[in-house]
């Protein structure tokens, strides 16, 4: 049995997988973004989530051969790290776990374990990925000073349209309507006092305004079309930060995926961040194999030399892989 966790900044998936491939049990919980939730919670978290899939399952924790715990923020903060790495052992066996950041689910998923880049724009954004044994990442810097193209990103931005169609300094399209509809505002003004009124750690809070913005650039909103073509254009640079970061040579043909909500807006982020990838070099972008939480999965067989069947993960996640396009071949 081989255990994934694929921590997140809005849930917290797992999902215990046999070695010929089979989906024995799933669990979901929410975040386990510790700067914003605190470690005692993302204890609760991991401990609830673990033990509700060995439930499920009717295995005992010594049944589990290995398990990789995908955490946010891990590796960023040397002062949680390290009770971090400890909280496994609480319900799990000594030994038979691995703690890593959540990108590495992303990227195992994505690409199967296979040489290319993730980039991930969820809540935040980064992107990770291995070439010929070598492992790189790019972004992931958190939202004040970084996250650039991620749902969080998006939403700031978006509100910041909002703002300047209300002041006159942009043309009122129709995000102005969509996001006085999604909040009910009576006075435009009466959006400093929900945003503000926020606390400093949702994140997710502002980040799910990222649809409203989408919703928007569906419609026809140019400001918002124009927004989640920077978005794109951020996300082409972490990418090729990545490649660069891992010695990719020129001429080398490299496979790219993507997962995070952020790609729930379909063409509106694939198609520009297609075009960026053209111009950037030889790239093949395409949707994600398997879901994160069973790239963990995956991952944590790789540890311990084992080989999943990729034909049973798939025919096993194939009505909940996400996957919002059929990819697109990128050539140059």
């Amino acid at each position: 049995m081989y255990l994934g966790v694929d921590g997140g900044g809005t849930k917290t998936a797992f999902v215990l997988v046999s070695q010929d491939g089979r989906l024995i049990a799933r669990a979901m919980r929410g975040s386990c973004y510790h700067p914003e939730i605190g470690l005692e919670a993302v204890r609760a978290v991991l401990t609830d989530g673990i033990r509700e899939v060995l439930t499920v399952a009717g295995i005992a924790r010594d049944d589990v051969d290995h398990a990789f715990l995908g955490l946010p923020a891990f590796g960023e903060d040397p002062g949680a790290d390290g009770t971090l790495l400890a909280m496994p052992s609480e319900i799990l066996c000594e030994g038979r776990y691995t703690v890593g950041n959540d990108m590495v689910c992303s990227w195992a998923g994505a690409l199967a374990c296979t040489d290319g880049i993730s980039v991930i724009a969820g809540t935040g954004s980064i992107a990770y990925g291995e070439f010929a044994g070598r492992c790189a990442r790019s972004g992931g810097w958190g939202e004040v000073f970084g996250d650039e193209g991620s749902a969080y990103w998006i939403a700031r931005e978006g509100l910041t349209v909002f703002a300047r169609m209300c002041d006159g300094r942009l043309e009122p399209g129709p995000l102005q309507a969509l996001i006085r509809e999604h909040f009910q505002l009576d006075n435009n003004l009466d959006l400093a006092g929900h945003i503000n009124g926020l606390s400093t750690n949702e994140r997710s809070s502002i980040a799910a305004l990222a649809t409203v913005v989408a919703e928007a650039a569906a419609a026809g909103d140019t400001a918002a079309g124009e927004l989640y073509a920077r978005a794109a254009a951020e996300l082409a640079q972490v990418i090729v930060a990545v490649r660069r970061n891992l010695g990719v040579p020129p001429d080398a043909e490299l496979p790219v995926s993507y997962t995070g909500g952020v790609f729930q807006a379909g063409q509106i982020i694939l198609r520009p961040l297609a075009d960026e990838l053209r111009l950037a070099g030889r790239y093949t972008l395409a949707a994600p194999q398997l879901e994160p939480v069973i790239g963990a999965a995956l991952y944590a067989a790789r540890r311990k030399g084992v080989t999943l069947p990729l034909n049973s993960l798939r025919a096993g996640t194939a009505s909940s892989v996400f996957a919002t396009d059929e990819g697109t071949i990128l050539r140059s």
